[in-house]
């Protein structure tokens, strides 16, 4: 995020600042529920988000006019929002809010009703609801965000994948405020057979990252959303400034629809570009918050790349998805924010499921309680179906 290109050559960029975290998970409501139980040893007892209280999004005609991917990201982004201060609308603000399937519930529904009913009752909102770009429009509509206004459907990568562009908006000056993050709520039975029938899901529905008994993933739901603001912009308007996003980078295995490459080639390049992005070198970054899906495959290729591009100077990694399973496009932008709340408590959570590290990861995975550490700076890694690669670097907030 330091460098922006313009016709006269590099200049330096403007600094990205985050101002506001929001999330809905498993936890529970709000990025304190989050950080409690990611401290835990433990998982919440399932990986679907409970029952909350919208009502403050909307009275009940409106409310069920969201698909439940919508309704999660607005619940995320109206927290941020509000944690931000800031105050709409805002002509120039974007927002990049995505989704890995967008609304399959409401597809699903539909296709009973037509099935049982016929055409003439298929609703009429079914197409607003079910599209991907559903989440990010109703985040601009309600805050009155008038820039740029995207989607990025990337798989499981897509989370970290919109934080790196909306900084990459604040950055280069397009935009002052980009609200950045991901919602996911696809655990129905459809998607949880096709997930279990290419035999990417656990036997034991036990998500357990880098573990040697590891056997597959555990699906999740839910939302995470970052306010990114320009540095100088959130100084001015006296914002508390709770991290920087100094780096992101985005690339491609180009080697399979759903395995990665086990070499880790994509991997390795994407993270590199990222430090580079942020002017920093491996022996700077003090933690690693990592894809970690708790697959086979997944985990060693990941770690094969961490080993070869950090050598020695590899630090602690741990995987959120021991807590709240795999959220898919939700994921990277709940672990963006797990990375800046890391950052602030100055402490690593645990991989919880995790009791003994596979032999051939050969990383140090936090597991069994958190670990107290002296954390400057994070790299958050995302790695979907596809070969999409995404790395983003969170700096904990100086002047």
């Amino acid at each position: 995020m330091r460098v922006a290109v313009t016709p006269s050559g590099p200049v330096q960029g403007y600094r990205v600042a985050v101002t506001g975290l929001g999330a809905l998970t498993c936890a529970g409501v709000g990025v304190d529920a989050l950080w409690d139980a990611l401290r835990r040893p433990v998982a919440p007892s399932s990986a679907r988000v409970p029952d909350f209280d919208a009502s403050h999004l909307g009275g009940p005609k409106e409310l069920r006019r969201f698909d439940p991917f919508t309704l999660y990201a607005l619940m995320a982004a109206d927290e941020a929002w509000r944690q931000s201060g800031l105050a709409g609308p805002l002509v120039d603000a974007g927002s990049i809010v995505t989704t890995g399937i967008g609304g399959l519930q409401t597809i699903l529904e539909q296709v009973r009703v037509l099935n049982d009913k016929g055409p003439d009752r298929v609703s009429p909102f079914m197409v607003p609801m079910m599209m991907p770009n559903a989440a990010t429009a109703a985040v601009s509509m309600r805050f009155g965000l008038g820039g740029p206004c995207e989607t990025v459907t990337t798989a499981c990568a897509a989370g970290t994948h919109a934080i790196g562009n909306a900084a990459r908006l604040v950055a280069t000056g397009r935009c002052n405020v980009v609200l950045a993050g991901g919602a996911e709520a696809v655990m129905t039975e459809i998607a949880i057979a096709g997930f279990r029938n290419m035999t990417a899901l656990s036997s034991t529905d036990l998500s357990r990252p880098f573990d040697v008994a590891r056997d597959g993933f555990v699906m999740g739901e839910g939302a995470g959303v970052l306010v990114l603001e320009e540095w100088e912009h959130a100084k001015a308007r006296g914002a508390t400034i709770l991290a920087e996003v100094v780096g992101a980078a985005s690339t491609a295995d180009a080697h399979h629809i759903t395995a990665p490459d086990p070499d880790g080639h994509g991997a390795i390049r994407c993270m590199r570009l990222a430090l580079e992005d942020a002017e920093l070198d491996v022996s700077d970054v003090s933690h690693i918050n990592a894809h970690g899906t708790s697959t086979p495959l997944n985990d060693l290729a990941e770690s094969v790349a961490v080993r070869k591009l950090f050598g020695e100077h590899a630090p602690p990694v741990t995987s959120i998805k021991g807590h709240l399973g795999h959220s898919l496009a939700a994921a990277g932008a709940l672990e963006g924010v797990a990375s800046v709340l890391t950052l602030q408590h100055q402490e690593i959570p645990p991989t919880a499921g995790t009791t003994e590290v596979d032999p051939e990861v050969g990383l140090d995975v936090v597991v069994g309680a958190p670990r107290a550490a002296s954390v400057d700076v994070v790299l958050s890694n995302s790695f979907g179906f596809g070969g999409h690669n995404g790395s983003v670097v969170f700096r904990r907030a100086v002047a």
